[in-house]
């Protein structure tokens, strides 16, 4: 088993990577873009840089391990460590983009500090859990890579032709993907490890309080994923039916 790292954080360091990537973006890449489209944008790209990366880092920490050891309560490796401190680093970062420019989108603000929650508390307060939280990485930020590619194109369907063109095509497998993984694949692991921590077999080592926490915030961002992409499918019917009625009439 590999021994619990205390060493020096990685987390200064992932999160120059980030500001560095995100004024990349800001000042380069998307620097001729609108200003409202450009700060999305640049937060897409530092989500690029991190959600397929962190899909792999977080698969790759969980596979490595011994199935002994792959329990909600198992006490966190030193690479599970530095993963979390990957994405502690990427969410600060997108923290900050959305304090500056969008201070009033209250639901992902309260979102990234929820998130930051469980995973500061993880890394830093318990050194256990971490198995049950790369496993929700894994499912969070395995559609990562489609979601912001269709969200960059959906920023410039209106101007873009070849963006809309992208939008249209991606949406429905992106919608269908989404689907399958938040709203079955996720309930189904959350079900599993709230039943772990409410038979309190984590009490030794997480203090309850701590998992009830985790819980809510785990099942509200569940939640709240089924709901976006319920309102998505609702507006892609309605606009395929507005373009079948069109050809009708």
């Amino acid at each position: 088993m590999e021994t619990l790292s205390y060493s020096v954080s990685t987390l200064p360091l992932f999160w120059l990577i980030f500001l560095f990537v995100y004024l990349v973006a800001y000042f380069g890449v998307f620097r001729n873009w609108s200003p409202k489209n450009r700060s999305e944008a640049s937060s897409c790209l530092i989500s690029l840089a991190h959600g397929t990366p962190a899909c792999l880092l977080a698969a790759y920490a969980i596979l490595k391990i011994d199935q002994s050891e792959r329990s909600f309560a198992s006490p966190n490796t030193s690479f599970q460590n530095m993963v979390l401190e990957f994405s502690i680093a990427y969410f600060l970062m997108d923290l900050l983009h959305y304090l500056i420019f969008f201070p009033a989108d209250i639901l992902f603000i309260a979102h990234h500090l929820a998130t930051l929650f469980v995973f500061l508390t993880c890394r830093y307060m318990v050194f256990h859990g971490a198995f049950a939280l790369l496993v929700l990485l894994v499912l969070a930020e395995i559609t990562s890579g489609c979601q912001n590619i269709w969200t960059l194109a959906s920023a410039r369907r209106a101007d873009v032709p070849a963006a809309a063109r992208l939008y249209e095509l991606l949406s429905p497998p992106f919608y269908a993907f989404y689907s399958v993984i938040r709203g079955l694949a996720g309930p189904a692991f959350v079900y599993k490890m709230g039943m772990f921590y409410a038979s309190g077999a984590a009490d030794s080592v997480i203090p309850r309080w701590l998992t009830v926490s985790w819980m809510v915030v785990v099942v509200m961002a569940i939640s709240v994923s089924i709901l976006w992409i319920s309102n998505l499918w609702l507006e892609l019917y309605r606009e395929r039916s507005k373009k079948l009625e069109k050809k009708i009439t």
